[in-house]
């Protein structure tokens, strides 16, 4: 990388989700607050999934070292045993900023384009969390671990980059279905024989290696914990009438794991809510007078950006829809994570 990377030192802030194949830390340089960064830490990681990760790493350094200098794209500063150092992708995700605009996915579009001149396929463009809208209104895309750096431009590349077209076009049509023309809706409605072979085959053995083998889900990088063991916690919570309501999110926890998060709309004290279920069940419940709520629906959401500490995407949503904030402002100012003081005090004490 440039001759100055190793000597940018870096300065963990908060961890922003955590799973057997890596901890995905955002951080600063030292010296430099402005700098934003962000650690795949690598080290550390259990025996049996240590090689696993090591597969998907070199994966996503090959795919970041061909797509430098893509606006768009995250600038790998180094790679050491600790684990991969790039740059921050300022943005939100897109199952939060939900763009209706046509500028956005034109300029999605001149990014997968650049992607494909540097004969590189990204291979998991149809989870909306690795799509941004910067604060320009521009498309980005970051997690690179299933990326492909294609040597040449054979049949096998032309269907994969066929596919990440496709998984744009489907986020077009959850976010913006009205700006679908009549050539993006045929090409949605044919996914290529790759495409639905690795459906079959090859992503099934992978949902196994992940899901079944180390009990983890690629939504969002965290264990499935809340599908998993949310319906019994619930209904613990819920057999007290003084329990209104329950929303979890999984939540990294330092040296720990992956654990759950818990919001419960109740009237009861912290002390008191806290003596309902033990912290092996839920790392953490958090009294709440009301849950935000959409039509309904709970804004799952804000309460996931709160639980892991995401400040910044979420005062995005909530300037988007003022509307919230009487709400989700006392939540977020109460809320019990506490991750990013805890390595910012390790940090300073180190």
């Amino acid at each position: 990388m440039n001759s100055g990377a190793e000597q940018i030192e870096f300065v963990a802030g908060t961890v922003l989700k955590r799973d057997a194949f890596s901890e995905t830390v955002s951080g600063h340089a030292a010296g430099d607050a402005g700098h934003k960064l962000v650690l795949r830490k690598l080290s550390g990681l259990p025996w049996y999934s240590r090689w696993f990760a090591w597969v998907l790493a070199r994966r996503e350094i090959r795919g970041l070292r061909a797509v430098q200098g893509i606006v768009g794209t995250p600038a790998l500063i180094r790679v050491d045993r600790d684990g991969l150092l790039r740059d921050w992708s300022a943005g939100t995700p897109l199952n939060l900023a939900r763009p209706a605009e046509a500028a956005w996915y034109r300029d999605a579009r001149r990014l997968i384009r650049e992607m494909r001149r540097r004969g590189v396929t990204h291979n998991d463009l149809a989870k909306p969390q690795n799509w941004l809208m910067t604060p320009e209104g521009l498309a980005a895309v970051i997690d690179f671990q299933l990326a492909r750096v294609h040597a040449r431009r054979n049949l096998r590349y032309r269907l994969m980059a066929y596919e990440d077209l496709r998984h744009l076009l489907k986020q077009k049509k959850r976010f913006a279905p009205g700006l679908l023309t009549a050539t993006e809706r045929r090409v949605l409605a044919q996914r290529s024989l790759p495409g639905r072979i690795w459906r079959r085959t090859g992503k099934r053995f992978y949902k196994f290696v992940t899901r079944k083998l180390f009990h983890w889900s690629d939504g969002e990088g965290t264990e499935h914990r809340a599908t998993r063991e949310g319906p019994a916690i619930r209904a613990e919570l819920l057999r007290d009438d003084r329990v209104r309501d329950l929303a979890l999110s999984p939540v990294p926890l330092p040296g720990r794991g992956v654990g759950l998060y818990g919001f419960a709309e109740t009237d009861l004290d912290p002390e008191t809510l806290r003596g309902l279920i033990p912290p092996t069940r839920l790392a953490y419940v958090q009294p709440v007078a009301a849950l935000p709520r959409e039509g309904g629906a709970l804004r799952q959401d804000v309460l996931e950006l709160i639980a892991l500490n995401r400040l910044d995407e979420l005062e995005i949503v909530l300037d988007r829809e003022p509307e919230l904030r009487p709400m989700v402002e006392p939540i977020r100012d109460a809320r019990l994570n506490l991750s990013d003081r805890i390595l910012r005090g390790r940090e300073a004490a180190g």
